[in-house]
């Protein structure tokens, strides 16, 4: 087979990427699979919810993996002050308001390639953190970004309930 014959290069992720999470330290996660056919092609933990700050590194360490990324759809009402676009690394990267919900933000790579991320909130603990985006990485994910974060919620201890109520 010729050079030229050869398929394109993947622009997966690496595995090493799925290992270690800090607390309050954002981490992309994405399928590691060709078939993206889960509900979800990764997860987000941002450190705050002010867009402007967070945004730029997701969209960096993506663009190093996927190329160009053209638009980012969020809800809004999630994030601080959102505006209609963001110059990253010289790129325009155009920002929707969408009613995703904000647990989920969709990236758009091209014209219409487009990838749903799960958005793990910033005050996660670091142990429900690598729970929710080890589910929403799963190639056979069936599930909503809202159940993972509800079903990787901790309860709250007994103590913490009662002195609450």
């Amino acid at each position: 087979m010729a050079a030229s014959d050869d398929p394109a290069p993947s622009k997966l992720l690496p595995d090493a990427i799925h290992q270690a999470v800090k607390p309050g330290a954002a981490l992309l996660r994405l399928e590691t699979t060709q078939s993206r056919q889960g509900l979800l092609d990764g997860a987000w933990w941002p450190r705050s919810r002010d867009v402007t700050t967070e945004l730029p590194a997701l969209i960096t360490a993506l663009t190093a993996h996927l190329g160009p990324i053209t638009r980012v759809g969020l809800d809004t009402s999630a994030w601080q002050a959102v505006p209609t676009r963001l110059v990253i690394d010289g790129q325009v990267v155009h920002l929707d308001a969408d009613p995703v919900g904000d647990d989920t933000v969709l990236v758009t790579r091209g014209h219409n390639d487009h990838f749903a991320l799960l958005v793990v909130p910033p005050d996660t603990t670091a142990d429900a953190a690598r729970e929710a985006m080890a589910r929403a990485v799963r190639a056979d994910n069936v599930t909503q970004a809202t159940q993972i974060l509800i079903a990787t919620t901790p309860e709250p201890e007994d103590g913490a309930a009662e002195a609450a109520g």
